[in-house]
């Protein structure tokens, strides 16, 4: 009831009563001859909002002459909603303190340097006591309206038990039809991952079944995706960057419209009005829809935005956003183009479903674009690579083979000078004209010497670049294992050993039933002597140095075992390279032209056979060495 003092009125009312009281207001106001200021809760729509400003329903209007402030709270959940009116617990006031404070906290909502808070702000200096006239008109109307209220209440108590069950059958019957599409939609979304598909079959039934004018996805361009997910907020760009944003902030990328009378919005030039605030982009990202039932109440004060909906026919909207992994992609917009159009529980719920499995979808799609052209690009990498690989293995194919021709050339053009410096000296050394001073002696035996080894390193090049080269061939024979070993300690090793106080040993650990093997004999001879060289130089005198056989399986087993300087473990992996000498104190005392190992290394795996090494710093060494019998 209205009360004199206060001029207040609290009530439980239903929605449609509810509605039908801030009608009551704007025709009021309506009546008023001065400037009007008329608001709804409607305006809040496209901003977040504090407190419990999302849940109340209101109706403001201020005039010189008339103002009134119509709040509602509606205490209903969601599911409620579905079926018809709910209760909304209703105050009504003319109060001229309430309504100013109501206004006051209303405009803080809103940025300071926006229009709306500037007029809210001028709109707050009007309040006064109402017109007794236009008080009294209001009193009258507000009474035939609780009086039809009232009647119809009666009327329709008469009949409730008739019609309840089949407006709860009715209710159920759309819910299930509706789950029933939301279930096609999924399915048909799962079957493609061309999006054009995908959006087809997603958005098409569900306007025949909401029966909208207009529904259209749309697409945030990529710039204003990551402006939006990375930071926030949206960035500030220049007026010229304005002048044509379509570019900057997307655009519909598919629509479906009920007939031709519905103008398409596919390639629609937007306004630089349409930019949304940072809260805005704030809400969609969380989840939050939009829901406009009326756009020339939502958007009376943003005149170029409602210019811009007007242009494309909207009278209603409503916005899901399209959202996955904090990723906000785009909008599944709703619009009714030729009434306004009170969103229900039921259609946000299907707008919103709809909304979220086109991110699932769209989601996989760009996942699987992506993987393909990740694949294409692994691809063409491959490619290039291998095409660079295979440049550079033949390049070093032909520089290696190039060396190894000249290596094997020269190496051949100086055998025949160097084998008369060795058979000239070695002939002078036993000269039986006359008698050779010892100087001349000692000159003599040193250019012998070095001839000696002068050949035994070109021999030892030769022999190299014939394996690299691919033209090496083994010459497999039958040989005995105790003979060779004997012969090559006893010919060529033991005087060797004797002169460096070295103590050479040999072990044969095998049965000499199994003495017999085939193998490159040379090659063998020239392993073990290799091996057993390297050792005696690399012993102090009073060493020790082992030679040890053995047969495993298939394979014939040579180590030698000396008791030398030993080397260092970070060099293990240098031992077998070519030209390469131990970093040692005593490098100068060793000389060498560090081709031993690697040639020994050469011939073992040209018998497909394998060299290990196991040493230790101050206390020596052992090489062991596998060979396999080879067929003859």
């Amino acid at each position: 009831m209205l009360s004199s003092p206060d001029l207040s009125f609290c009530q439980t009312l239903n929605s449609s009563a509810f509605n039908q009281l801030g009608k009551l207001l704007e025709q009021m106001i309506s009546q008023s001859e001065d400037a009007a200021f008329v608001m709804t809760e409607a305006v809040l729509a496209r901003i977040p909002t504090p407190g419990d400003w999302h849940t109340q329903q209101f109706t403001v209007v201020v005039s010189s002459r008339f103002s009134g402030l119509l709040i509602g709270f509606p205490p209903y959940t969601s599911t409620d909603a579905n079926f018809g009116d709910f209760s909304i617990n209703t105050k009504l006031t003319f109060e001229p303190d309430e309504i100013i404070k109501f206004l006051e906290n209303l405009k803080d909502v809103f940025e300071r340097d926006s229009h709306t808070y500037k007029t809210i702000e001028d709109y707050c200096q009007i309040p006064t006591v109402n017109d007794a006239t236009l008080q009294g008109q209001f009193s009258v109307l507000l009474l035939k309206q609780l009086t039809a209220q009232q009647n119809k209440i009666e009327v329709s108590n008469s009949t409730l038990e008739i019609n309840s069950c089949e407006h709860v059958e009715n209710a159920l019957h759309k819910q299930i039809i509706q789950e029933k599409l939301l279930n096609q939609v999924i399915t048909q979304t799962r079957k493609s991952l061309d999006l054009s598909v995908i959006m087809t079959a997603a958005i098409n039934q569900v306007r025949e079944f909401l029966e909208l004018d207009r529904l259209v996805v749309y697409k945030f361009d990529e710039p204003t995706l990551k402006s939006l997910n990375t930071n926030g907020f949206v960035k500030h760009h220049s007026h010229q960057n304005l002048q044509n944003p379509s570019p900057f902030y997307g655009c519909v990328v598919h629509e479906v419209l009920a007939n031709d009378t519905i103008s398409s919005v596919l390639n629609y030039s937007e306004e630089k009005c349409l930019m949304p605030s940072t809260k805005c982009w704030q809400k969609y990202r969380q989840g939050f829809t939009l829901a406009v039932s009326d756009v020339e109440k939502t958007y009376v004060f943003e005149k170029c935005l409602l210019k811009y909906l007007k242009d494309i026919q909207v009278k209603a909207k409503f916005a899901a956003p399209i959202v996955f992994e904090e990723k906000l992609w785009g909008l599944l917009i709703a619009h009714q183009c030729h009434t306004t159009h009170e969103w229900t529980q039921s259609e946000q719920i299907l707008l919103t479903s709809v909304a979220e499995q086109l991110a699932i979808a769209i989601h996989q799609s760009e996942l699987m674009h992506s993987l393909e052209s990740d694949k294409l690009t692994l691809e063409q990498r491959v490619k290039e690579r291998t095409t660079e690989l295979r440049d550079a293995l033949v390049a070093a194919e032909a520089a290696n083979r190039l060396r190894s021709e000249f290596l094997a050339t020269m190496s051949h053009e100086l055998l025949t000078p160097l084998t008369y410096v060795i058979g000239m000296s070695s002939t002078l050394l036993r000269w039986s004209f006359g008698d050779l001073t010892q100087r001349q002696r000692n000159y003599l035996q040193t250019i012998h010497d070095s001839g000696e080894r002068l050949l035994e390193m070109i021999s030892d090049i030769l022999e190299l670049s014939q394996i690299e080269a691919g033209k090496a061939v083994l010459n497999i024979t039958e040989l005995s294992l105790a003979d060779t070993a004997k012969d090559i300690i006893d010919n060529h090793l033991a005087e060797k050993a004797t002169r460096g106080q070295i103590n050479l040993q040999l072990e044969l650990l095998f049965d000499s039933q199994k003495d017999k093997f085939t193998a490159d004999v040379r090659r063998v001879n020239q392993i073990l002597l290799n091996l057993l060289t390297n050792a005696i130089k690399f012993t102090h005198e009073g060493g020790n140095v082992t030679l040890r056989i053995w047969i495993e399986e298939e394979n014939a087993v040579f180590q030698v075992e000396d008791t030398g300087i030993g080397i260092p473990e970070e060099q293990l992996s240098l031992l077998f390279e070519k030209f390469h000498q131990l970093d040692t104190p005593y490098r100068r005392r060793y000389e060498g032209t560090g081709l031993g190992l690697a040639l020994t290394k050469q011939l073992v795996q040209l018998h497909r056979g394998r060299i290990d090494v196991e040493s230790t710093v101050g206390k020596g060494s052992i090489f062991t060495v596998w060979i396999p019998n080879s067929e003859q």
